[in-house]
Order: structure tokens, then sequence, then C-alpha cells
């Protein structure tokens, strides 16, 4: 599957909107630094019809190590979750993963 990185998509925005690469990045990096600002905050970032970012705590756990079957003791996380949007869900529907 092919991956779309960070400056592919700088590139994109700064064609369709006629703004230089450098000023596209540095808003795009401002944003994303923001939405790691507001969860390392503790808050819940919602984007209408995009999607939804929220941290969820994983409650501690015992794992098995797949080489040698020993229990290992996995602690209590935060982790970040995304739950996609109406549009999201509705354009990738029928998209294959490859």
């Amino acid at each position: 599957m092919p991956t779309a990185s960070k400056k592919e998509i700088v590139f994109s925005v700064a064609n369709k909107t006629g703004r230089p690469s450098a000023e596209v990045s540095a808003v795009c990096q401002s944003f994303l630094d923001q939405i790691v600002n507001e969860l390392a905050a503790g808050n819940r970032l919602e984007f209408r019809d995009f999607g939804v970012f929220e941290l969820k705590r994983r409650k501690e756990r015992t794992a098995r190590n797949p080489k040698t079957g020993d229990p290992v003791h996995v602690p209590a996380r935060t982790v970040v979750a995304f739950k996609p949007g109406r549009i999201m869900k509705n354009r990738v529907v029928d998209v294959e993963p490859q």
C-alpha cells in the first residue's frame, strides 16, 4: 500500500491553494503540534465529519513472550485512539487495503 508523507500532502495543498510550500509546511506542522499539545493536556479533539482523537486507558495485563512462552507484565498505559467520522467512513468503505 502506498504511503503519503507529510511532504506530499504539503505539496498537494500548496498546489491547490497557490501558497508557498514553506508556508503550508509551517501551518501543517503547527496544526500537528497543536493536536499533540491538546492530547497531552488530556483534551478530546473532535473534527466534525472527519473524526475524533481521544485518550484511552489500557489496563495492566499479563502477556506472553512469543519466543519463550514466559508471562510478561504489561503495565497500564494511556494510548491515543482515533474514531473516524461519517465522511471518512463513507469515503473508504469500498477501498481494498493493499
